[in-house]
């Protein structure tokens, strides 16, 4: 795949994340919050294990050779589908939006500086704190009523 490819994906990838909340918020009207965030992961997984038995790549075989901790990924998705629904109707979509972007940075940075679990060590620098700290100023002038 290519990088321009990849970064188109992304795009459309980020706009699904944007989009995602304010559904489930909705759903969640009709069913309850863990209701609603239990029907999106089990049609999200039920979409993924057809395009994984489909697919031809990779084997769930040797998911038994993974660590423990590579497993669990599904607790924080479930964590975060799960606050999205309850924060979205409370304190609105952008918001919402905003906080997770500016935390994800903010722990990516931490997990680049050190490494974290396998990866590729990225020291922090003046331009990562000063670029996440304009974001974290966005995140004050969104929320702020």
């Amino acid at each position: 795949m290519s990088n321009l490819v990849l970064i188109i994906l992304m795009v459309i990838a980020g706009a699904a994340v944007a989009i995602q909340p304010s559904l489930n918020a909705r759903l969640a009207d009709k069913t309850g919050y863990l209701q609603a965030a239990t029907i999106s992961f089990a049609i999200g997984t039920l979409v993924l294990l057809i395009l994984s038995l489909t697919s031809g790549q990779g084997s769930f075989r040797r998911a038994s050779g993974a660590d423990w901790w590579q497993l669990t990924g599904g607790l924080f998705g479930a964590f975060f589908v799960t606050m999205t629904i309850v924060g979205v109707p409370r304190i609105g979509t952008t918001a919402v939006l905003a906080l997770t972007i500016v935390s994800q940075l903010l722990a990516g940075m931490v997990m680049d500086h050190y490494g974290l679990f396998g990866m590729r060590g990225i020291p922090i620098d003046f331009k990562r704190v000063l670029g996440v700290a304009l974001l974290l100023a966005g995140v004050v002038l969104i929320c702020r009523r």
